[in-house]
């Protein structure tokens, strides 16, 4: 079985649009410092990754004067990117993870599958477009950079929520569970498919 102390890694991404660094231990107790320039965001962010049982580092600088657009999606680019390096070959990792989280009235399903094929379906309806200044069609481009770069499958689904922080909130502590179950080592020994390549 893989030596769980080495899924660990680090990712710096500089493009005209964004600086941003993460450091990912996908064995660590929870410890999140986020710097995005984005309070909601970061706020969702955190909520995933101690749920997950994750540690993350991250700085992120970007074009805000513009929009938020290109943080946000480049943030789910470098997540993805550190996500696949740390768990390596995938080898006796559990594959599979779900999660339904509530927050008061709202519940959310996410369900994922580290399969090496990209691919998220998000039929997620917010009830208001913006919570405070934070627009939330972009964390479809969040979750869409994320799963084109961790090569994973990722099913999220909003089943019923009234508030908007809270619709999108138990979306994040869903993820971050969802994740936590996928990533777990189990006894069987090789990777986690019949092809025996994932």
């Amino acid at each position: 079985m893989p030596d769980t102390s080495l899924r660990r890694a680090e990712i710096e991404r500089k493009t005209l649009e964004t600086q941003i660094t993460a450091t990912l231990n996908l064995d660590g107790t929870g410890d999140v410092h986020l710097d995005t320039e984005l309070p909601f965001f970061s706020h969702m962010l955190h909520q995933s990754i101690w749920h997950g049982r994750m540690d993350l580092h991250l700085t992120a600088r970007g074009d805000l004067a513009v929009d938020a657009h290109h943080t946000v999606e480049d943030i789910g680019i470098v997540l993805g990117q550190t996500l696949a390096k740390a768990i390596g070959t995938k080898e006796s990792i559990q594959r599979y993870g779900h999660a339904y989280v509530p927050l008061d009235e709202a519940l959310s399903r996410v369900v994922v599958d580290f399969s090496g094929r990209p691919h998220l379906t998000y039929p997620v309806q917010f009830t208001r477009p913006w919570v405070s200044d934070f627009d939330t069609d972009l964390l479809r481009e969040f979750f869409q950079g994320f799963v084109n770069h961790a090569q994973l499958t990722l099913h999220i689904d909003n089943l019923r929520g009234e508030n908007t922080h809270h619709q999108a909130e138990s979306i994040f502590k869903a993820f971050g569970i969802a994740l936590h179950n996928a990533t777990r080592m189990n006894t069987r020994e090789g990777t986690p498919s019949t092809k025996g390549m994932l």
